[in-house]
């Protein structure tokens, strides 16, 4: 029988987690600014937009990316798409790339990009998802990002339609401060603690291209953390900062989608080691979904409540994260436990597939820096 002074080891471990988690939030007191409209560049940005049956979305990321004076060009690869993507964007003005058929061993979005920046005929390039909705100032803030990083990926706002979506959403997006802290640390995490959101990134063109990055990453579903974390490993400098006020990106359509689509990426399965990502999954069980189960029976300690009242602060930061904050942001503690649920059951049982397209799971690592990512591709004409 365990001593009366001594914790139990669920306890125990619950401690540790959460003091993990309060040194991770309270980095969030020093955070880089978030990026702001600068005057534009003499010279002009490459705008890369890769598109797959994007049809029904596609037109706002599209007009506002066109009307921006920053971009000198807005190309849209179409990767096989099966619906009017290519014919909608042409008719808006974009310059549209026929994307080639994938490789084999490639996931569509990094052929998809690795084809964009071949053609690109500017020095910066700014990568944008179709579902992306920027704002004035984002392309030439982004390119501006650069004189400082060598890789600059952005935080958005979020849209939500409704409070189930926007409750399960934010519950998605406590575990990832909880894992890794709020956006923009002034001190950089190491390369394999490096996050990165994918929907907007900055860099040069050439540096790229030599470095191979897409070609490294070419397997991964969770293709920006992994480029990123590849990238860092070289020595790149990586920036991950809040542009709520310059970008918005509308990623799902429904409660339906938000557990599919987010649930399925975010444990990072592909870009972290066994280890650390069962500590992540400890982190969230221990600090997000353990307090509020105990509460829901009635049954919180006093760690649990400490823990609580920490979630309610992050929920009222995370309110700045969405276009139209409401009564979801406030009500997604109660779905920490589904949250930590999905992260652990895809992490267990990760999902390869989109658009149509199913992923074998190669079980390799991104390519070290140096090493060549197997046979050679052949690059898109510019």
């Amino acid at each position: 029988m365990r001593p009366p002074h001594l914790p139990s080891p669920v306890t125990a471990a619950q401690a540790v987690a959460a003091a993990a988690v309060w040194r991770r939030l309270a980095a969030g007191r020093d955070r880089l600014s978030a990026l702001t409209p600068v005057t534009p560049r003499a010279a002009p940005v490459s705008v890369v937009v890769p598109a797959r049956d994007e049809e029904g979305r596609i037109a706002p990321c599209l007009r506002a990316v066109l009307a921006d004076p920053a971009a000198g060009e807005v190309i849209v690869v179409d990767d096989e798409s099966r619906d009017g993507t290519a014919r909608l964007a042409a008719g808006l003005g974009a310059r549209v790339v026929r994307g080639a058929p994938l490789p084999r061993g490639w996931v569509g979005k990094q052929w998809a990009l690795h084809q964009g920046v071949g053609e690109a005929k500017h020095e910066v390039v700014v990568t944008l998802d179709a579902d992306t909705r920027p704002l004035p100032g984002l392309v030439a803030a982004m390119a501006s990002a650069l004189e400082e990083y060598d890789l600059v990926t952005a935080a958005p706002r979020f849209i939500c339609d409704g409070t189930a979506e926007q409750a399960l959403h934010a519950s998605f997006l406590a575990t990832l401060v909880h894992r890794f802290g709020p956006v923009g640390p002034r001190v950089p995490p190491p390369p394999h603690r490096v996050l990165a959101n994918g929907q907007c990134t900055a860099f040069r063109r050439d540096r790229m291209l030599a470095s191979e990055g897409f070609e490294r990453v070419r397997g991964n579903m969770t293709d920006d953390v992994a480029l990123a974390r590849c990238l860092a490993a070289d020595g790149w400098k990586v920036g991950f900062l809040d542009a709520g006020g310059l970008l918005e990106v509308d990623m799902h359509a429904s409660v339906a989608e938000v557990w599919r689509e987010w649930g399925r990426s975010l444990p990072l399965r592909d870009t972290t080691a066994p280890v650390a990502l069962a500590a992540d999954l400890a982190v969230v069980w221990l600090t997000c979904a353990l307090p509020s189960a105990r509460l829901l029976l009635g049954r919180p300690t006093r760690l649990d409540l400490a823990l609580l009242g920490t979630r309610l602060l992050l929920a009222g930061a995370l309110r700045g994260s969405y276009t139209r904050p409401g009564p979801g942001v406030w009500l997604s503690p109660l779905l920490d436990p589904a949250a930590a649920a999905r992260l652990t059951w895809t992490s267990l049982r990760p999902v390869r597939t989109w658009r149509g397209r199913a992923y074998r799971e190669t079980g390799e690592p991104p390519v070290r820096s140096g090493a060549r990512p197997g046979p050679p591709v052949r690059s898109a004409a510019r």
